[in-house]
Parts: C-alpha cells; sequence; structure tokens
C-alpha cells in the first residue's frame, strides 16, 4: 500500500467515524434556526397561524380552566397549547411536521412553560386524543368531517372549537368573530359533544320514542293509545331538555339512564327515564 493509498484510508476512517456526530449537530442546528413561512405545505393542509386574538377568543369560547386538558389537532407553532398551558390546562399538541414541534418546544420554553405545554410528532388520524376534554383545530372542512365520527364518539360534554372552518351538516352551538388585532381567519365556531339518547326509552308507564340529528332531536311519547309529539328536543353535553303534553322536562343522560325535573300542570315532579 503506498503512503497516499494509506493518507486516504485514514481519512475515509476518520470521516465515517465523526458523520454521525455532524448529522446530529446538523440536526441540532436545524431546530434550533428554523422558521415556518405562512403558506408552507403540510401533510394535510398548508400552514396559516391562527391570529393569537382568534386563539384567545377560542379558548375563552371553551370556558378553559387548569381543570382542562386541551388537545390541539394540528399545532403548527404551538401557540394554541401554549396559551392553554398559561390558564393552567393540561395540554397536548399533535403535528406531523417534526421541525414544527421542535419550534414548539423552543417557543414554549422561550415562554417559561416548557413543563407544561406538550408537543408530539402525529398523525391527528391516528393519534388517541379520546380523554381531552377541549380539542381545537384549525383544518379544512374536509379535515374536519374525515374527524367528525370520531369527535362524536368523545365523552359527552367535549368541547370542540374550530378556527373559520366548519362540520358539514352539524350546525354549531356558539358562534363568535373576532374583529380587534385579527387580519383574517377570525371566525370561531363551537360544539358541544352531546349524548346518545336515539332509540326507546321506558318513561314509567310511557315510552318515549327519540330520533337524534346530533345536539337536536325529535320524537313522541306514547302513553296507552295515545301518542304526543315532543318539541324543542336539545341535548348539551349530558344536559338534555324537551316538551310534551305541556310540561318542560330538563335533566341529565347517564349512559343507558335519563332523570330531571318535569316542570308544568301545577306542578314540579321528578322524573326517570331507561333505555329500552
Amino acid at each position: 500500500m503506498t503512503q497516499l493509498s494509506r493518507l486516504c484510508r485514514a481519512l475515509a476512517i476518520m470521516v465515517a467515524l465523526a458523520a454521525p456526530g455532524l448529522v446530529d449537530v446538523a440536526v441540532a442546528q436545524s431546530a434550533t434556526t428554523y422558521e415556518p413561512k405562512i403558506g408552507q405545505s403540510g401533510k394535510d393542509v398548508i400552514w396559516v397561524p391562527t391570529p393569537q386574538a382568534l386563539v384567545d377568543q377560542m379558548l375563552r369560547m371553551a370556558k378553559v380552566t387548569p381543570q382542562d386538558y386541551v388537545v390541539d389537532l394540528g399545532s403548527g407553532d404551538g401557540r394554541t397549547v401554549i396559551t392553554a398551558a398559561k390558564i393552567g390546562a393540561k395540554t397536548l399538541g399533535i403535528e406531523y411536521n417534526p421541525e414544527m414541534v421542535e419550534l414548539s418546544k423552543r417557543n414554549a420554553a422561550q415562554d417559561g412553560i416548557g413543563e407544561k405545554a406538550r408537543f408530539i410528532n402525529g398523525d391527528i388520524f391516528v393519534t388517541d386524543f379520546s380523554d381531552a376534554t377541549v380539542v381545537t383545530m384549525f383544518l379544512l372542512p374536509s379535515l374536519n368531517l374525515k374527524l367528525r365520527p370520531k369527535l362524536l364518539e368523545m365523552k359527552p360534554g367535549t368541547r370542540l372549537v374550530s378556527n373559520t372552518f366548519n362540520m358539514g351538516d352539524w350546525q354549531p352551538d356558539e358562534t363568535a368573530n373576532v374583529e380587534k388585532d385579527c387580519p383574517t381567519y377570525c371566525r370561531a365556531l363551537m360544539w358541544i359533544v352531546p349524548a346518545k339518547v336515539d332509540g326507546k326509552w321506558q318513561l314509567g308507564q310511557s315510552e318515549l320514542t327519540l330520533a337524534q340529528e346530533y345536539q337536536l332531536f325529535r320524537g313522541t311519547l306514547t302513553t296507552g293509545n295515545v301518542e304526543t309529539p315532543i318539541t324543542d328536543g336539545k341535548i348539551a353535553g349530558d344536559q338534555i331538555s324537551f316538551t310534551v303534553a305541556g310540561k318542560a322536562y330538563t335533566g341529565w343522560v347517564r349512559g343507558d339512564g335519563m332523570e330531571g325535573t318535569a316542570r308544568g300542570g301545577g306542578a314540579d315532579s321528578k322524573w326517570q327515564a331507561s333505555r329500552k
């Protein structure tokens, strides 16, 4: 082996040994220098940050408290998660772009809440977030519709808040527009996951037959051969209300049971119903 060959071989070995370290340095530098650009492509959508004024409105609308668990779907630069963490809520941001995840962690650390704001690199259609009490999102309507079956299976009372985009024929329970300090995408929409009441229920000696469509329902109360239509049927989380035969029923849904108070006819009375 010539002296030149020995030198080339030694250089090759040095490069091979140093390569992993060089890669680690490159990744670390990328994590600290990465800056997203508005409109950049992502897995399902382009990235456009939610204005901070709307972030604040979305969390106010959901009445977020330290007792909540807030999950942001497609968390971007982390601003929604960071804001919720500052309120004291448990938080999680699910983001497909690993560079955005690292940027979010850096932003949280700079705000002094690095340990309170959690971010993971994941797919919102695969990751389990079923124990969240509040879900926030800024996704296209087609993606909201794709997620809708999963969202409807969440615990009744879970608040879902979207920046701008709807859920198809599932009408929001509340809508708000922000005019100050919000140049674009300034509408917040909120849905409350309703309890499931579709079907037949035994109410004393009568039978309730309910047909549910999201947070609204219609139906009848059958007593003997008399069938009376139900009006004003609504569900807000696990709270139910309807009117039938001159009485206003309010109460709570607990799985296969319901109970509450009926007002009208000169006196209030307690009521209970069980699923048939």
